[in-house]
Formats: C-alpha cells, sequence, structure tokens
C-alpha cells in the first residue's frame, strides 16, 4: 500500500515554521529571559554567555516573528517580548515535559546605562 504524506496547508506551514523559531535553545532561552523584563544585548550576553553577534541574531529572527519589539533609549536598543502569551505556550510544553525551566538571572552590566527592569 503506498502512502503518500499530505501536504500541509499554509496555515500549517506557518505553524511548523512558529514552533521551529522555539526549537533554538539560544532563541528560546531568550524569550525566557525577556519574559523577566526589557533588557539589552549586553544583558542577554552575560546571562547566555554567548557572542554578542550570535544574540543579535537571534533578536533579529524573533524580531522578524514578531515575538520580540524593540525600543531605542539614546543610543541603545532595548528588547521585550511583542507576544508574551508565547511564555504560556513554553510553559506548558515543559510541563508536559516534565523540564525545569531555570534560567541564568540577568543583572546589571558595568557600562551599560540600563539597568534590568523587573515586571
Amino acid at each position: 500500500m503506498n502512502v503518500s504524506p499530505a501536504i500541509p496547508s499554509n496555515a500549517e506551514a506557518r505553524l511548523v515554521e512558529w514552533f521551529s523559531l522555539l526549537g533554538n535553545p539560544a532563541r528560546l532561552q531568550i524569550l525566557l529571559l525577556l519574559g523577566e523584563g526589557e533588557a539589552c544585548v549586553c544583558h542577554l550576553k552575560e546571562a547566555l554567555g554567548q557572542r554578542q553577534a550570535y544574540i543579535s541574531q537571534q533578536l533579529m529572527i524573533l524580531r522578524k516573528a514578531g515575538l520580540v519589539s524593540t525600543s531605542r533609549k539614546g543610543r541603545n536598543v532595548y528588547y521585550r517580548l511583542a507576544r508574551p502569551e508565547v511564555l504560556e505556550i513554553v510553559r506548558i510544553a515543559a510541563a508536559i515535559r516534565g523540564v525545569d525551566l531555570r534560567l541564568p538571572e540577568m543583572k546589571a552590566v558595568p557600562g551599560c546605562p540600563y539597568p534590568v527592569e523587573k515586571p
């Protein structure tokens, strides 16, 4: 018996693409950290221990997907969740899988004029 895979509809393809964004550990961690409050790249860099260029690249992907938004204060750009409800989906998935979502705490970064704000 020949069974060919179903061709996903446009809506299904968009949903699969959206879930693939969350499949990257750095992007998932960034979303979780931004769930704690607005931050600049330097705060995310320190919290995740990744290069600034890599963090910026992941932020650009999240921004294009509409999950992260920005604001400018002087020369600095700050990131925040554009769709906070995405965190509920992540938390539900973590609970189903029995995953503890502990992340490093974001702290003030020397030389950064913007302190981390807690909601």
